[in-house]
């Protein structure tokens, strides 16, 4: 746990105050005096018996938007609100074994304005830091929220990101939904009881749902009708709904919803990386529908950037530009294999129950029609720009490592 300190301005404001006040109430001449010869108890009820008034006079003085700056624990920094609060935030992450679970954990590590990170999860990340404290919570065991709350309390928590979802299709399928829509209840349920200032969630964009009559870019306000016969989606479009309720509940609190493309990167593994790791990736025969990725960078951007500002809503969150399913397979340095519909299906779900396959057979439907996000409402609301295409996304499948590249670690300090 790290300690509280007052802020080095705070002091130097005081013992300034100080010197005006005395300078301003005691005579030159007798304070020199007092110094030579006075008895030193004298001179000290002296001080402390000045003027208030006159002392409350000079405070009052001060520059007022300086002072109500210092007390709101708040810097400008190019037009960006960010929180500087004596005792720093603190910020809660679930989900923190995610990819972006322990990128952001290293991420806020680095953060100055952040002096406590709190893990809930089953494990640790590798990128815990010395401000970093674990608790080992499943959120798929009823009444954990209680134990949750405490340690929300505890902690003194004022911000919580959450990243429990799943980041790709599994055959559990009980367990999943215990663990997305169990999960994210119980977390509300803690939170309630926390006066938090921020939660953020991230979704995805398969709430839309890929359908032949979607419009070329989908806006957030658009209907969120899923995917048919989907659990992984289902269970995501509950969470969405859960934390809407929430937010009108709280209305003190800002709430901000970050819905992804999908995600590719050197050092994502999901089901959309498997599917390009092919080396023929299959496709619908008479099909070329346009896609959308987010680089991994850009992912975690947006999260850092989600969390300064003070804005509440939902964002659609991709990398720029789109691409046409074929392109993108040989942008990768596959080759499609185009296959009648019906006979996709069928090999899809064969290969599903015998493990041999990324995804289940209704997301079969996203190689037929388009489901593309318009980022538009992110990048004017609060400020998220991204730095990659969707084709370096898909170019850079081939790489690996555990590391963050220069050019990633440079656009990532930019968007703090």
């Amino acid at each position: 746990m790290t300690a509280e300190h007052a802020e080095p301005g705070d002091v130097a404001s005081d013992k300034s105050t100080g010197r005006r006040s005395a300078a301003g109430l005691i005579d030159h001449e007798s304070a020199r005096r007092s110094a030579a010869g006075a008895d030193h108890e004298s001179a000290r009820r002296s001080a402390a018996g000045a003027d208030h008034e006159s002392a409350r006079r000079s405070a009052a003085g001060a520059d007022h938007e300086s002072a109500r700056r210092s007390a709101a624990g708040l810097v400008r920094d190019d037009g960006r609100m960010l929180r500087a609060a004596r005792r720093g935030r603190s910020i809660a992450v679930s989900g923190a074994s995610t990819f972006l679970g322990r990128r952001l954990i290293a991420l806020l590590a680095e953060a100055d304005d952040v002096t406590r990170i709190v893990v809930v999860d089953t494990t640790n990340p590798e990128t815990a830091s010395p401000k970093t404290s674990f608790y080992a919570i499943d959120l798929t065991q009823p009444g954990v929220d209680a134990r949750l709350a405490e340690v929300l309390q505890a902690e003194q928590i004022d911000t919580f990101v959450h990243l429990a979802l799943l980041e790709s299709p599994i055959t559990a399928i009980a367990w999943a939904h215990e663990f997305e829509r169990g999960g994210t209840m119980q977390i509300l349920h803690a939170c309630h009881k926390q006066q938090l200032h921020k939660l953020l969630v991230v979704s995805s964009a398969l709430v839309y749902g890929p359908h032949r009559d979607n419009p070329n870019y989908l806006r957030e306000e658009h209907a969120l009708r899923g995917l048919h016969n989907a659990p992984f989606v289902a269970d995501k479009l509950d969470v969405e709904a859960q934390v809407e309720k929430w937010r009108k509940d709280h209305p003190e609190c800002t709430v901000t919803v970050l819905r992804l493309a999908f995600m590719l990167g050197p050092n994502v593994d999901n089901y959309v990386k498997r599917y390009f790791s092919r080396t023929f990736v299959p496709t619908v025969l008479g099909y070329d529908p346009l896609v959308q990725f987010v680089h991994e960078q850009d992912a975690l951007a947006a999260l850092r950037i989600a969390l300064e500002r003070p804005v509440s809503g939902v964002f659609n969150i991709a990398s720029d530009g789109v691409m046409r399913l074929s392109s993108a397979i040989r942008a990768s340095g596959r080759l499609p294999l185009p296959l009648p519909y019906v006979a996709l299906r069928r090999l899809a779900a064969w290969a599903w129950m015998a493990g041999l396959s990324e995804a289940p057979a209704p997301f079969v439907a996203l190689l037929r029609h388009l489901c593309v996000i318009d980022t538009t409402r992110a990048e004017r609301e609060f400020g998220f720009r991204a730095h990659f295409t969707g084709a370096e996304a898909v170019q850079e499948l081939c790489v690996s490592g555990p590391g963050i590249a220069p050019r990633d670690a440079k656009l990532l300090s930019e968007a703090r």
